[in-house]
């Protein structure tokens, strides 16, 4: 048998016998799982969200209940579920070029470019991800990085409760990850050079000698 441990999971004093997940300690008492639960145990979706303070620290993290282990004197707070304070409305098919998926990221999610740089996102996140660096790289438009930054994302929302901005990091990251799913986009900086030849902001000079075509070698 395992050593037994005692912990208080919101409010309620338990004692359970480790080694055991947070997550199995909440039913310890007989409590039936309501609320704050979904993959049960595979650490995939992102339900049970919950603040901890163990003993003899005074700092409190935020973890995923069925992935922590239980540990004695620990205190633990489950965080219920909760919305965007305003929707992120967009039609994956108006991202027809990373151009436009630029522009996307300015008018859903202006706030992110006024980052604090806080790093407070990346000591909420449960996975461990560079949150932070993924907002940052979605303004600066390289949405490939910014899909590998965000692929192990589960959707909690802590990033956005430790944001001063509200910028909603995981949301953004899950928008460029549809995008890219969606379609093979092309470089950006391809998109904004043709864009300012469209404009009659840049000119070819097809004189010059780069433009003349390759002479054909005579066949032997």
């Amino acid at each position: 048998m395992g050593d037994r441990i005692r912990l208080s999971i919101d409010g309620r004093a338990l004692e359970v016998e480790a080694p055991v997940s947070i997550l199995q300690a909440t039913t310890a008492d007989g409590t039936p799982l309501t609320a704050n639960v979904g993959c049960l145990g595979q650490g995939v979706c992102g339900a049970c969200r919950c603040m901890v303070r163990r003993a003899g620290e005074r700092e409190v993290s935020t973890v995923l209940a069925c992935e922590t282990p239980a540990e004695d004197g620990m205190q633990v707070s489950f965080i219920d579920y909760f919305t965007p304070d305003k929707p992120h409305v967009y039609d994956i098919a108006t991202f027809t070029d990373s151009w436009r998926l630029s522009d996307a990221v300015a008018d859903i999610f202006p706030e992110a470019a006024h980052c604090r740089h806080c790093s407070g996102c990346d000591r909420a996140c449960p996975k461990g991800l560079e949150v932070q660096r993924g907002v940052e790289l979605a303004v600066a438009g390289d949405f490939a990085g910014v899909a590998q930054v965000f692929d192990q994302c589960v959707m909690c929302n802590l990033c956005t409760l430790a944001c001063p901005e509200r910028i909603w990091p995981n949301h953004l990251g899950l928008m460029v990850r549809r995008a890219l799913t969606a379609l093979t986009l092309r470089p950006s900086d391809l998109i904004r050079r043709l864009n300012e030849l469209e404009l009659g902001e840049a000119c070819l000079d097809l004189t010059g000698t780069e433009a003349e075509p390759a002479s054909t070698p005579a066949r032997r």
